[in-house]
């Protein structure tokens, strides 16, 4: 379930960070493009950079933290306006550089003889994003939202599905630094 929500984040996330610029901003989609590939930069430079942290966390543990740094920015996405929203927004590829490898990781140990079945398993998960990215288009297509007294685009609202998606990695995370028991 943690690797189907890592990559629907992931997908849902990069998909639509062009939208969220052109909606919310009113930028031309080419300016757009450049927030996209700043936060593709901002990925790869962060697998680096976790990848090193892995040497002194466990990785549930970084996962965990990975995955509650998504879901504040995801946060700062959907009720912060302007630019901030948008920062915010290509933030969130820092925490998602090492998820789903670190997922795939966890879950593949201990597993041994069964690991290739297990790997094949864990494969379908890339599915997750086909699932939910025309969930949020759905959703950007509705009317804003009215939540108490504050409106919100449907754009912006619609990023509470990856929201949901980092709730269920912090939870895998956290349990596996707390309570998975470790392989001989």
């Amino acid at each position: 379930m943690a690797g189907v929500a890592a990559r629907a984040a992931q997908i849902m996330i990069w998909t639509f960070i062009i939208q969220y610029a052109a909606n919310e901003l009113g930028m031309a989609a080419p300016t757009a493009q450049r927030y996209n590939i700043a936060a593709m930069a901002i990925f790869v430079t962060s697998r680096f950079i976790c990848t090193f942290l892995l040497k002194y966390v466990s990785p549930g543990g970084l996962l965990g933290a990975l995955a509650l740094g998504g879901l504040i920015l995801t946060l700062g996405t959907i009720f912060v306006q302007g630019m901030a929203g948008l920062y915010c927004l290509i933030g969130i590829s820092a925490c998602m550089s090492l998820m789903f490898p670190t997922i795939y990781g966890i879950a593949l140990e201990g597993l041994r003889g069964d690991a290739k079945l297990g790997a094949a398993g864990l494969i379908f998960a890339i599915g997750g994003g086909c699932l939910m990215t025309p969930m949020q288009g759905a959703i950007m297509d509705m009317p804003a939202f009215h939540i108490g007294g504050m409106v919100l685009s449907s754009t912006r609202a619609s990023f509470f599905l990856p929201a949901l998606c980092f709730v269920v990695i912090a939870g895998y995370g956290f349990w596996v630094k707390n309570y998975k028991p470790r392989s001989a």
